[in-house]
């Protein structure tokens, strides 16, 4: 399972959502479904974007967790 960090990230670097729009012009759903952990699927660009706003690595902002019974 792919969990999603960007509101722990958030939390850390103690910016709003209206934060991150306005610096890395990424569209408010995209970044509501990101934070509440919704989204299916992710543009790599936002991907991009957020790593580099947020100084992280994708297995920082999207790590993968292993589902139970799988290694």
């Amino acid at each position: 399972m792919i969990e999603c960090k960007l509101a722990v990230l958030m939390a850390e670097k103690k910016v709003r959502i209206a934060d991150v729009i306005r610096d890395t012009g990424i569209p408010r759903g995209t970044l509501t479904r990101l934070y509440n952990e919704t989204a299916i699927r992710v543009d790599l660009n936002d991907v991009d974007k957020l790593c580099a706003y947020f100084d992280c690595t994708t297995q920082d902002l999207l790590p993968y967790m292993p589902s139970d019974g799988q290694e």
